[in-house]
């Protein structure tokens, strides 16, 4: 055997050596993760606790089998308000829950759930994706000293303002109320004279069913009837002042997030964004048939707060904004940059859209 005949066989045995490694290669880069999630709202609850269930499967799919996840209903696992802690230090290496829930740790978290007279779903989303808001979320995390990395993975059209026992005419009639209430708004209602606390959604019906609160917000009408909220209060009102847009967050331990192939990383992103789309889509169709039942067969009284209680509400807002500025550096970062999207934001909305 000459010497090129030898060349072109070892070359055409290695060519075919490294072509059957190849298939190796690629499986080692997407070997097996499974994803331990934990999440603070009941998978029955539409558009708010149901889209880790599809994010599952679409990754289960996507990913070929070899990125899966495992969903633990609240408190199967881990405790809704204990998500964050139990991601950050490995005891789980994911979670699906809201960031408003850690506004006792990190004063800015609330703003990356909802923001009281904030912006609807496509506005939040636009600075969310195309401005600062995904760095500012993460680096929120980061500068507090969690091990977490985040992904939006869904999010809620405008909440019901809330249920009351009876009508709301005044500001006057608030002060004395007990009454749940999630995130920044909470302490707008406080100013207003409401005793607030922040329960997760399995502990807020026997709340009322007991007296020991007299009103809550929580949801959308959809999710507040799988509640049964209707049973005990009657009076809705709305619109949502304080949550016009719900964001929801997928926390992935950071090693976790790390170790994984870009593969896996990307089909996260984009599974995460479709659930984002998706719920929100979800969120806006269900809601008038709910509505229409709520008041045709359960009773429900729908109320309009008054130009002079939004004033009111709006006028207490400024006062929080300008409180939780003060106090926090990291809060006032973020609320500067999103006042100044929102400022640049208000030259397209205001001339783009049809007037309701």
């Amino acid at each position: 055997m000459n010497t090129t005949v030898k060349t072109l066989l070892t070359g055409t045995a290695l060519a075919v050596s490294l072509a059957s490694l190849a298939p190796q290669v690629a499986l080692a880069a997407d070997s097996k993760v499974l994803l331990k999630v934990p999440v603070a709202f009941s998978t029955n609850l539409p558009s708010l606790g149901s889209p880790i269930l599809k994010v599952a499967d679409q990754l289960k799919l996507v990913s070929n089998n070899t990125l899966r996840m495992k969903v633990y209903e609240p408190g199967k696992l881990v405790a809704p308000f204990e998500i964050l802690d139990s991601v950050s230090r490995g005891k789980v290496n994911a979670g699906f829950t809201l960031a408003g829930y850690w506004a006792g740790k990190i004063p800015a978290s609330p703003i990356f759930s909802s923001v009281p007279f904030g912006p609807e779903a496509s506005e939040y989303l636009a600075w969310i994706y195309y401005g600062n808001g995904l760095k500012l979320y993460q680096e929120m995390y980061d500068q507090a000293g969690y091990n977490v990395h985040v992904v939006p993975c869904g999010i809620t059209p405008p909440e019901t303002s809330g249920w009351f026992s009876k009508p709301i005419e005044k500001p006057e009639d608030l002060d004395g109320l007990r009454m749940r209430f999630f995130g920044l708004g909470g302490k707008v209602m406080e100013k207003l004279g409401v005793s607030t606390s922040l329960l997760p959604g399995s502990e807020i019906f026997p709340a009322l069913e007991k007296g020991a609160i007299d009103a809550t917000e929580f949801s959308i009408p959809s999710v507040d009837k799988n509640i049964g909220f209707h049973k005990i209060v009657k009076y809705n009102y709305f619109p949502g002042w304080h949550q016009q847009a719900t964001l929801a967050e997928l926390l992935i331990h950071k090693d976790t997030w790390n170790d994984m192939s870009e593969s896996h990383q990307a089909q996260i992103n984009q599974v995460c964004k479709a659930s984002v789309a998706d719920s929100l889509a979800q969120g806006e169709a269900e809601q008038f048939a709910v509505m229409k039942e709520n008041v045709e067969k359960r009773g429900v009284v729908i109320k309009q707060w008054s130009p002079e209680m939004l004033s009111t509400f709006k006028s207490a807002w400024d006062e929080v904004v300008i409180e939780e500025t003060s106090k926090d550096p990291f809060f006032a970062k973020v609320w500067q940059d999103l006042s100044e999207f929102r400022d640049g934001y208000k030259v397209w909305g205001e001339n783009a859209f049809l007037p309701r």
